[in-house]
């Protein structure tokens, strides 16, 4: 018997501590989404610092009046609102991917993910409604 008639034999690879991820499309989604609003962010952040460093007058013109004329506009409210939540979700998924790609434990991962997820929700519930009550008339 030649060393090439010898019976091959693969071993098994390692399986993963944690349970196969159910058969869903979520992740796809998710991937999808990261890729589709960083386009968007790119373009409305880059608006945003253009109008807000270089248009007017620079970043001198910035003040309390300058963001109520710019906020008595439903145009740019929606600008700034689409701007909050696509940074909020684009923020959030990211970091839940770093923690289900870091966090070894169960119970770790889950509880960081429900910090972020509470955080993510504050953080664009209080910045949507700053932009919808906001007052220039305060005082």
């Amino acid at each position: 018997m030649t060393v090439t008639d010898a019976p091959v034999s693969v071993e098994k690879p390692r399986t993963p501590s944690r349970p196969a991820a159910r058969r869903n499309n979520f992740e796809l989604y998710s991937w999808l989404f990261m890729r589709l609003s960083g386009v968007v962010l790119l373009f409305l952040v880059l608006g945003h610092i253009l109008i807000m460093l270089f248009v007017d007058g620079g970043v001198q013109r910035i003040n309390f009046a300058f963001v109520a004329g710019r906020w008595a506009s439903p145009f740019w409210q929606m600008w700034d609102l689409t701007m909050l939540w696509l940074a909020g979700l684009h923020g959030g998924n990211g970091l839940r991917t770093v923690i289900n790609d870091y966090a070894r434990k169960d119970g770790t991962r889950f509880w960081l993910k429900m910090l972020l997820y509470t955080a993510v929700l504050l953080t664009v519930v209080l910045g949507t409604f700053v932009l919808f009550t906001f007052d220039p008339n305060i005082g």
